[in-house]
């Protein structure tokens, strides 16, 4: 987790944006009031979270062309990068603490973070 930690300071950016990233990156572009129910956040706060990755380059800001009053933001190629880089990192360290384990440790495991996974997106069914 170190070596995560230090990729998400080196790249400036906090666990909550990372974590927004990897939502518009999965959508390609989200506006802002989508942005705000995906962390849970007022839109003033979420336009903040969007503000420091846009002044990163890791996102854009674009006028949506059916109302011009709707602001959408899009990940570009260097947020793109980012997430990238970031979940080959998880990747590799989730692989190194599986290959420690039993098979029925890792079925444990799963099964826990399953329910994390769960519980924290979709809190009303816990």
């Amino acid at each position: 987790m170190q070596h995560l930690s230090g990729e998400l300071l080196q790249g400036r950016v906090s666990f909550p944006q990372f974590f927004l990233l990897g939502h518009i990156s999965a959508a390609q572009t989200l506006s802002m009031t989508e942005i705000a129910e995906t962390m849970k956040h007022t839109t003033a706060a979420a336009t903040g979270l969007v503000e420091r990755l846009a002044k990163l380059g890791y996102v854009k800001r674009l006028q949506d062309a059916t109302d011009r009053r709707r602001v959408l933001i899009r990940i570009t190629a260097k947020g793109s990068s980012l997430v990238g880089r970031i979940r080959q990192h998880m990747i590799e360290r989730l692989t190194t603490v599986a290959g420690v384990l039993t098979p029925d440790e890792q079925v444990g495991w799963l099964l826990i973070y399953e329910k994390i996974q769960h519980d924290m997106l979709c809190p009303q069914d816990s």
